[in-house]
């Protein structure tokens, strides 16, 4: 069943189980809203994966549309515009996820450098944590960059624990200099090789990513104060619970090779608590200047000082 014919409900629990269990501490109105925004950027996903017929012309054209402010004809739009419009979603942030989700069409994807990789980790994930602040109710602006990091944070995560299974589509998110330039079938080769030299090299990239991961996952927790007492529950539990992969995936030593990382309901309860306990962060201490050393390689996106 495609994801399109799904409510948003149930988009959420289906396809992401670590926010599913957060999503239940934000409250019947923000939890709604969150699905529904959850729900689209699925949609999205999924068109650009091909995993919805037309998909890659369908995303295109709901990109010309949201660029031009056009309501445009397209179903998936449709469904997402009244939230669109009562959130006021910048269309320009909408437009880079998809110029990110794009990116992913090429024949064979190879980031160059990490510049490249914090750029595509803003277009396909620290966008989502700038409509988040829309949903959440939080408009100081001093938010956004913490919003940005969160997201790209999480993105870091994400393409650490999946190397394997990139790889295996033609796709290889560790910057190429950190590898060597290795394809993404090259990585693929050296899965079956512990010890070899590029099996090591991918191994020491998936370090370095969580290393970079910790950097931005500190940065997004300091702008849990800006939020809603809910709301910065459970965007803290969704960030330690996501966090959890990459703090498993280390405990392994970074081995890639034995396939992805998950965390069971007894890990997510103990994340929750530790978030819970976390608090008392909003007291206290006042808030901290965001490192914009930290968006350097992001200048010209949106929302991005």
């Amino acid at each position: 069943m495609s994801n399109e014919s799904l409510t948003s409900e149930e988009s959420l629990a289906v396809n992401g189980k670590s926010f599913h269990w957060a999503r239940r501490f934000l409250g019947a109105r923000m939890g709604s809203d969150a699905a529904r925004l959850y729900a689209f950027c699925r949609v999205l996903d999924d068109m650009a994966d091909g995993d919805i017929e037309n998909g890659p012309a369908r995303l295109r054209v709901i990109r010309d549309d949201l660029a031009a402010g056009r309501p445009g004809n397209d179903p998936a739009l449709q469904v997402f515009l009244p939230l669109m419009a009562e959130k006021h979603f910048p269309a320009e942030v909408l437009v880079a996820l998809i110029d990110g989700l794009l990116e992913d069409q090429a024949e064979l994807v190879a980031l160059a450098d990490e510049a490249t990789l914090l750029r595509y980790a803003y277009r396909v994930a620290g966008t989502v944590g700038l409509l988040m602040c829309d949903v959440l109710d939080c408009d100081d602006p001093a938010a956004r960059a913490h919003a940005i990091d969160l997201g790209i944070a999480m993105q870091l995560t994400n393409i650490a624990r999946d190397v394997l299974e990139d790889a295996a589509m033609g796709r290889r998110y560790i910057p190429g200099d950190w590898v060597g330039g290795a394809a993404p079938a090259d990585i693929r080769n050296a899965a079956l090789t512990p010890g070899s030299g590029l099996h090591n090299d991918v191994t020491a990239a998936i370090a370095r990513l969580l290393d970079m991961a910790e950097t931005f996952y500190a940065s997004g927790a300091q702008g849990y104060r800006y939020l809603p007492l809910r709301a910065h529950l459970s965007i803290a539990i969704a960030a330690r619970v996501y966090r959890q992969i990459g703090v498993q995936l280390g405990a392994t030593g970074c081995a890639w090779h034995r396939g992805r990382q998950v965390t069971g309901k007894s890990t997510k309860l103990r994340c929750s608590l530790v978030a819970l306990a976390g608090l008392g962060s909003r007291l206290g201490a006042p808030a901290r200047r965001h490192d914009r050393q930290l968006h350097l390689a992001l200048r010209g996106l949106p929302y991005v000082a």
